[in-house]
C-alpha cells in the first residue's frame, strides 16, 4: 500500500453547539449541551420530544435562492464545507482535476421526500420539479463538488452512522491511490422530523428523558437509556503532505490510517464482543504503524445506548490492550446526541483539535460509571502531553459497519 502522507489542512462544521468550528470546539472544550425540546406541533404526539438541532439554521448563511434549491442535508454540507475550503487557503487556481469530494449521509434527503410526498397526495402537480436533485443521497456531494469545480471524482459513501467516517477514508484512499492532491470528505444529515424520531423511538434507541433535554444524552452513565437525535455537518479538507507543505499550507493533523470491518451480526444490534470493532482498530493501527501504546486519546462513539458502549468499551480494550489505561477517553455525543451520518466527520474534527490544541474536551451526564465500561474517561477537560502523539476516532452503523481512524500530531 501506497505510504504516502495525508493531512488536514482545512476543517468546516455546523452543530448543534456551534455554526461554525471555532464555537463548536468552544462549547465542547465548556461541556455545552445543544439539546431542547422541541416546539414544533408535530412533536406534541410523539414519545420523543426532544432532540439537538443546529445552532444556527443554514439558510441563515446560504444565499435565499440556492438554498430553496438544497434539502437541509445538503445546506449543511455546503455550509461546513465553505468554511473548509476557505480554512485551507486553497484557491481556484488549483487543478480541478486533482481535486475531489467524498461527503456522506446516512439518510439523505428525507425533509425533501417526506414534503413531496404530502404534496403528491394533494397533487401530483405540486411535486417539486426539483424533487429527486433535492433528495437522493448523494445531493450534498454533488452540490459540494459544483461549488469548487471538483473533477477528481465525487462520492458519497452510505453506511448508517458510519458514514462520515468511511468518506474520510475513501478520501484518504484516493489521494494514496494517486487519484487526487486535494479531497474535501465529511458527512452531513438533516433528518430531525416525525418520522425518524417516531422510527427509533419504536426502536427503543432513543433516550425519553423529555423533561431534561441536556441530560439525556449519557454515554457510559449506568442510567443511559438511549442517544438523542442531531443534525449538522462536517467537512475536512484532506491533502498529501508533498502538496500541504509545497504551497505553505498550515497542517492541523496527519490522517495515519484507517480500519473498516463488519459485524455480520444483527442490522442494528452491535456485536456484543465488541469483536468487529476491535479488528477496524487493530487495522487502523496496522495502517498507520501505529502501536497501542502511541494512542493516547480515542473518541469514542459512545452513542448512550445500554448495549452499545459496553461493546464499543470491550473493542478498545481489547485493540489496545494494557494500554488502554493511557488513552483519554471522551464522548462527543453527550453534548451534540447523534448526528448519524454526520457524526464520525464532525467526531473527527473534534480529534484533529485534540491533536492539535493538546486537550480533550469533556464528557458530560455521567453522574455514575457504568461498571462494566474500563476506560479512563474526561468528565472535565484534560491536558495531552507533548511530543508525538496520536488519537483514535470510532463510528459504528446500523448494518454491523464499523470504521476507526486514526490521526498523529504534526
Amino acid at each position: 500500500m501506497s505510504k504516502t502522507r495525508v493531512v488536514i489542512t482545512g476543517l468546516g462544521a455546523t452543530t448543534p453547539v456551534g455554526g461554525d468550528v471555532a464555537s463548536t470546539w468552544e462549547a465542547l472544550l465548556a461541556g455545552t449541551s445543544g439539546a431542547e425540546r422541541l416546539t414544533a406541533d408535530w412533536v406534541e404526539e410523539l414519545p420523543v420530544k426532544i432532540a439537538a438541532p443546529a445552532a444556527v439554521e443554514p439558510t441563515e448563511v446560504i444565499e435565499r435562492v440556492k438554498a430553496r434549491r438544497l434539502d437541509r442535508n445538503a445546506q449543511f454540507a455546503v455550509v461546513a464545507a465553505r468554511e473548509a475550503w476557505a480554512d485551507s487557503g486553497l484557491t481556484d487556481e488549483l487543478p480541478k482535476e486533482r481535486l475531489g469530494v467524498a461527503i456522506a449521509s446516512g439518510i439523505g434527503g428525507l425533509l425533501t421526500t417526506l414534503s413531496n410526498y404530502d404534496a403528491l397526495k394533494v397533487n401530483p402537480r405540486r411535486v417539486s420539479p426539483l424533487a429527486i436533485p433535492m433528495l437522493m443521497p448523494n445531493s450534498a456531494a454533488a452540490n459540494v463538488s459544483l461549488e469548487i469545480k471538483a473533477r477528481a471524482g465525487v462520492h458519497t459513501p452510505v453506511s448508517a452512522c458510519a458514514s462520515g467516517n468511511e468518506a474520510i477514508s475513501l478520501a484518504l484512499d484516493q489521494i494514496r491511490l494517486g487519484r487526487a492532491d486535494v479531497m474535501l470528505a465529511g458527512g452531513t444529515e438533516g433528518s430531525i422530523a416525525g418520522l425518524p424520531l417516531a422510527a427509533f423511538s419504536q426502536m427503543m434507541a432513543l433516550s425519553k428523558r423529555n423533561d431534561e433535554p441536556e441530560r439525556a444524552s449519557r454515554p457510559w452513565d449506568v442510567d443511559r437509556d438511549g442517544f438523542l437525535l442531531g443534525e449538522g455537518a462536517g467537512v475536512l479538507v484532506l491533502e498529501s503532505y508533498e502538496h500541504a507543505v509545497a504551497r505553505g499550507a498550515k497542517i492541523y493533523a496527519e490522517i495515519a490510517g484507517a480500519g473498516m470491518t463488519a459485524d455480520g451480526h444483527d442490522i442494528a444490534q452491535p456485536e456484543p464482543t465488541g469483536a468487529g470493532a476491535t479488528r477496524a482498530i487493530q487495522r487502523a493501527l496496522l495502517e498507520s504503524d501505529l502501536a497501542a501504546g502511541d494512542i493516547v486519546h480515542v473518541n469514542a462513539h459512545a452513542t448512550s445506548t445500554p448495549q452499545g458502549d459496553i461493546a464499543e468499551s470491550l473493542a478498545i480494550r481489547q485493540a489496545l490492550g494494557k494500554a488502554t489505561d493511557r488513552a483519554v477517553a471522551t464522548a462527543p455525543k453527550s453534548m451534540i446526541g447523534h448526528l448519524l451520518g454526520a457524526a464520525g466527520a464532525v467526531e473527527s474534527i473534534a480529534t484533529v483539535l485534540a491533536l492539535h490544541h493538546r486537550v480533550v474536551p469533556p464528557t458530560i451526564n455521567v453522574d455514575k460509571l457504568d461498571d462494566a465500561i474500563q476506560l479512563d474517561i474526561a468528565t472535565e477537560q484534560r491536558k495531552l502531553g507533548d511530543g508525538d502523539i496520536a488519537a483514535l476516532n470510532n463510528s459504528f452503523g446500523f448494518g454491523g459497519h464499523n470504521v476507526a481512524l486514526a490521526f498523529k500530531s504534526v
